[in-house]
């Protein structure tokens, strides 16, 4: 089993930016990558970003590339989520998640372990 909590939520301006932090506990050894979901109200879940947790190997959503960068630090077994010139749109509940064998990591179906979801609100 893998715990993950997220932390770093809240309420921030269009244009501004916001570090979302997910820590994992428990058997991380088995852990293949790291990824960061979506989900706003009524809509589906997103795939955001991910991270090898091992090679460091990152992947982007097209629409977050170049605002959004994931990082990692193996020694705290954290993962973090920079949100800079954040949109109205982007609201939503941002969930870390663990995947514990190579696969599609764009699809939620990949990971094994979902953390308890971070709210983001972005007001214009």
């Amino acid at each position: 089993q893998v715990q993950l909590v997220e932390s770093g939520g809240g309420l921030v301006q269009a244009g501004g930016s916001l570090r979302l932090s997910c820590v994992a506990s428990g058997r991380t050894f088995s852990t293949d990558a790291i990824g960061w979901f979506r989900q706003a109200l009524g809509k589906e879940r997103e795939f955001v970003t991910a991270i090898k947790w091992s090679a460091g190997t990152k992947y982007y959503a097209e629409s977050v590339k170049g605002r959004l960068t994931i990082s990692r630090d193996t020694a705290k077994k954290t993962v973090y989520l920079q949100m800079n010139r954040l949109k109205p749109e982007e609201k939503a509940v941002y969930y870390c998640a663990a995947s514990s064998s190579p696969g599609a990591l764009r699809y939620h179906g990949s990971y094994d372990y979902w953390g308890q979801g971070a709210q983001v609100t972005v007001s214009s």
